[in-house]
């Protein structure tokens, strides 16, 4: 049933209420905001594929500036819009019959029509539409519905997206780092359950986040918010290490970890964790770092060099340092849970100690008040088995980051003109080294010395400085492979 987005108040209130009372049975997976890019990082002059709960999605900025998201297919003949274009009028033009769409998902342009007068009939035909997700902008992130249609746009009015509070304060107290984005190759509840997980974070990430060998230690956590069908549950580590006062993990279905630690000093260190379902077996992450300052004005400790003021394509590129230290792990730990088929997942593991106390309540809210996983599109089976990933695929980063950020993309650009750059001087000064050499020896000949002379000065500095360009163009070009892969594996990480 079609709900008129114009209904009084009160019965919307009504709807509402009927709704989040019948939603607290059971979460509702489409009902909710999704985070799927960040803005800033979009190319804006074409589409862009993504996918959502299974579902084959394109998101592209309209003649106003805003991003939209339809479904990825012309009604004409299911052909991929995000194979389409952006036309200079703001319209999404289907690429393979040139059918076009308005930011509203109505078809505007069937050029192939016998007449005009056909041609607005056939476009006034519902069939001819796009279906349309709603979309909004929101501290730098583009936030999807997890459903399209008219009913949706009514519904998604009703719900807020699972924002950071203090990035809504706007207060010189608070300073935002970068925000990053991978797809990971590894579902959504993987994430989750992971950064539930801090015993983990000293082990998996030895040398970047502590020490395997030192700080592995006994730690208890403490539920600090009621378990919730619909606002998820927290947890508090407790005792605290260091010069940490309070730390909390805060669960916020859909999609949102934010983990918060409070120094003794004053100020807070925020990590903002989102992951959206993508598709089984993989789910999209973003995050960021976000300081609040003591009354003194000190900024926290952020996380170990990413706590570092880095530019934001470097702080992309060296994020593969520490993502892809725990990445093999929780790739096939999937796997081999789901080629078990024991049932609950706690028949499948052995957790008994007080660290795991999150993880486990993260699974059993996943089984009792989240329908046990995800509902993915049709075409999907929650248990369908997960595909085979060869190991040093794992490790790609242009596909699953580089292809899809517009900063790293003009950074790559600008070293690999500088490792060109690097390569031509050095060729030039090993070649004047050349001519200083052979016009050397041609003036002993000359003079008929036969006792050898040195080379010049002149020599040994372009010999010299084509050795450094030579170098240098070559860290260049191996500092940009970390933009297409970067392999990692525990034993080599002392």
């Amino acid at each position: 049933m079609t709900t008129d987005i114009n209904l009084p108040g009160n019965i919307l209130n009504s709807l509402k209420n009927e709704q989040l009372q019948a939603e607290e049975e059971i979460f509702q997976w489409t009902k909710q905001w999704y985070p799927i890019a960040v803005v800033e990082f979009l190319e804006p002059a074409r589409p862009h594929a993504m996918q959502l709960l299974g579902k084959d999605i394109v998101l592209w900025r309209d003649s106003a500036g805003k991003w939209r998201c339809f479904e990825d297919f012309c009604p004409h003949r299911l052909a991929p819009l995000s194979q389409g274009r952006v036309e200079a009028d703001g319209t999404l033009l289907c690429a393979y019959h040139a059918w076009r769409f308005d930011a509203e998902g109505k078809c505007v342009s069937i050029p192939q029509s016998l007449d005009k007068q056909t041609e607005e009939k056939n476009c006034d035909n519902p069939k001819s539409c796009a279906v349309v997700y709603p979309t909004q902008e929101n501290q730098g992130l583009l936030w999807v519905w997890g459903e399209g249609g008219e009913e949706a746009q009514l519904e998604s009015q009703w719900r807020k997206p699972r924002l950071v509070p203090e990035l809504e304060e706007n207060s010189e107290q608070v300073e935002q780092f970068f925000w990053n984005f991978r797809d990971l190759p590894y579902g959504w509840d993987y994430f989750m359950e992971n950064v539930a997980d801090p015993a983990h974070v000293p082990v998996s990430h030895h040398g970047i986040v502590g020490d395997r060998y030192k700080d592995a230690k006994y730690y208890d956590m403490i539920p600090t918010r009621k378990i919730s069908t619909q606002d998820g549950f927290a947890f508090e580590i407790q005792p605290t290490t260091g010069n940490i006062e309070q730390a909390i993990h805060d669960f916020q279905p859909p999609c949102h970890m934010r983990i918060s630690s409070t120094p003794k000093d004053g100020g807070k260190f925020i990590l903002a964790l989102y992951a959206t379902p993508t598709h089984p077996g993989w789910c999209r992450h973003i995050g960021c770092q976000v300081f609040v300052k003591n009354p003194q004005g000190k900024k926290p400790q952020g996380l170990s060099i990413f706590g570092l003021p880095l530019p934001t394509w470097l702080g992309h590129v060296l994020a593969s340092l520490f993502l892809h230290q725990d990445m093999v792990f929780l790739h096939y730990q999937e796997k081999t849970i789901a080629q078990r088929k024991q049932g609950k997942w706690l028949d499948a593991v052995f957790t008994p100690n007080p660290q795991d106390k999150m993880v486990i309540t993260f699974r059993q809210w996943l089984d009792k008040r989240a329908g046990g996983g995800i509902p993915w599109a049709e075409g999907y089976s929650h248990d369908l088995p997960l595909g085979e990933i060869e190991h040093q695929k794992l490790f790609d980063v242009w596909t699953t980051h580089t292809q899809h950020c517009t900063v790293c993309q003009n950074a790559l650009a600008n070293i690999n003109r500088l490792k060109v750059s690097a390569y031509v001087v050095a060729a030039v000064c090993f070649l004047l080294a050349v001519v200083l050499d052979a016009r050397m020896v041609a003036t002993q000949a000359i003079l008929e010395k036969s006792v050898a002379v040195l080379p010049p000065a002149g020599f040994w500095l372009a010999l010299g400085g084509g050795i450094l360009f030579a170098v240098v163009g070559y860290l260049l070009q191996k500092f940009s492979r970390l933009f297409y892969v970067y392999e990692f594996q525990h034993f080599r990480n002392p």
